[in-house]
C-alpha cells in the first residue's frame, strides 16, 4: 500500500469521504506538522499548537493512482480558502498535501498546478513533507460511523459521488474551439459547442444496443455504458445514469421558454444532451437524452486497446 497525509478542514467528514473512495484501504485522523508533541485535540483548537487535522490515508496503487485520489479530495474542500473549510475556522483547519514518499512531489506538483489553471486565484493548499503525525484521540476515529448523524462539513451527496468515482479526469483534456473545428464534424461541433439538438430518430446511436461505451466525442472521457441504455422511444439515445456520478455536470436551461436540466461533460464543457425524470423506475427513474453527435461509441471488444480495459466489469 502507498500512504499521503491530506487536510481537508475538519477531520471528521474528511476521513468519512476519503474513507469512501475505491482502493482507499485504510483511513486515521491526526494532527500533522505542528510544533509540539503528542497535543490533544484541546491543544490543536486553543493553544495554537500549528497542527493541522489530517487523515492518514492508505490506498491501493493499483486500483487508485495518486493523481487519482488528489483530484477526488479537491471535490470536498474550497482550494481557496486559508485557514477555513465550512462553517470551521482557524489554522488547524488549513487545507494541506504531507508526502512521505519524495517521488510523489512531481505528481502533487503537477495536479497542484492544473488544479490552479482553473481559478484566477492563488490557491490555499498547503504541499510539504511530513514532517510530524499524531494519531489523534480514539473518539475521532471513524466518527461518522460512531456518530450518523454528528456534524459533517462534506454533504452526504458529495460522499455518495465519491464513493462511485470511476474515471480519472486528469486522463483528458478540454480541446480549443480551433481545434474542435478541425476534429469535428459540422453537426458534431454545434451540438457540443453551440448546444444544438440533433433530430430524432435521425441520429447515429438512437436504435444501438451493442455491448460498449460511450465517451465525450470532444475529449474521449467516459460517459455511459450500454449496460444502462435503454428504449425510451423519444429518438435519441437514453441512459439511466453515467457511467461514474462525477463525469457529467448538470445547470438550469431555461432556453426555448421550457424549464429543463441540460447535461455537459465534466472535463469538455460539452453540450450533451438534457436529464428528464421520466426513466424506468427500478433503473432510479432517470432518463439522460443524449445526442449522438456528442458521443462516441467503443464496443467491448475495443475497450482494451482503445484503454478502457478498467471499465469492463461496468458493462459486463
Amino acid at each position: 500500500m502507498a500512504e499521503i497525509y491530506l487536510a481537508g478542514g475538519c477531520f471528521w467528514g474528511t476521513e468519512a469521504y476519503l474513507s469512501a473512495i475505491r482502493g482507499v484501504t485504510y483511513t486515521e485522523v491526526g494532527y500533522a506538522n505542528g510544533k509540539t508533541k503528542n497535543p490533544s485535540y484541546e491543544d490543536v483548537c486553543h493553544r495554537n499548537t500549528g497542527h493541522a487535522e489530517t487523515v492518514r490515508v492508505e490506498y491501493d496503487p493499483d486500483v487508485i493512482s495518486l493523481e487519482f485520489l488528489l483530484e477526488l479530495f479537491y471535490d470536498s474542500i474550497d482550494p481557496t480558502s486559508r485557514n477555513r473549510q465550512g462553517a470551521d475556522i482557524g489554522t488547524q483547519y488549513r487545507t494541506g498535501i504531507y508526502y512521505t514518499n519524495s517521488d510523489d512531489l512531481a505528481v502533487i506538483e503537477r495536479s497542484i498546478a492544473r488544479l490552479q489553471a482553473k481559478y484566477d486565484v492563488k490557491i490555499a493548499i498547503e504541499v510539504k513533507p511530513l514532517e510530524n503525525y499524531y494519531k489523534a484521540e480514539e473518539y475521532h476515529q471513524k466518527y461518522l460511523e460512531k456518530n450518523p448523524n454528528g456534524y459533517c462539513h462534506i454533504p452526504k451527496a458529495k460522499i455518495e459521488k465519491a464513493s462511485n468515482a470511476l474515471v480519472n479526469p486528469a486522463d483528458y483534456s478540454k480541446k480549443s474551439p480551433d481545434e474542435l473545428k478541425k476534429s469535428l464534424t459540422k453537426t458534431q461541433f454545434e451540438v457540443t459547442q453551440r448546444s444544438a439538438t440533433e433530430p430524432p430518430f435521425e441520429n447515429e446511436y438512437w436504435n444501438n444496443f451493442g455491448a460498449g461505451i460511450y465517451v465525450d466525442i470532444t475529449t474521449g472521457e467516459p460517459l455511459f455504458s450500454s449496460k444502462d441504455k435503454f428504449d425510451s422511444g423519444c429518438g435519441w439515445p437514453s441512459f439511466a445514469k453515467p457511467i461514474d456520478p462525477n463525469v457529467v455536470t448538470e445547470n438550469d436551461d431555461l432556453s426555448f421558454g421550457m424549464e429543463r436540466t441540460e447535461v455537459r461533460s465534466r472535463v469538455g464543457d460539452a453540450h450533451l444532451g438534457h436529464v428528464f425524470d421520466d426513466g424506468p423506475i427500478e433503473s432510479g427513474g432517470m432518463r439522460y437524452c443524449i445526442n449522438s453527435a456528442a458521443i462516441r461509441f467503443i464496443p467491448k471488444e475495443d475497450m482494451e486497446k482503445e484503454g478502457y480495459g478498467y471499465l469492463l466489469p461496468e458493462v459486463e
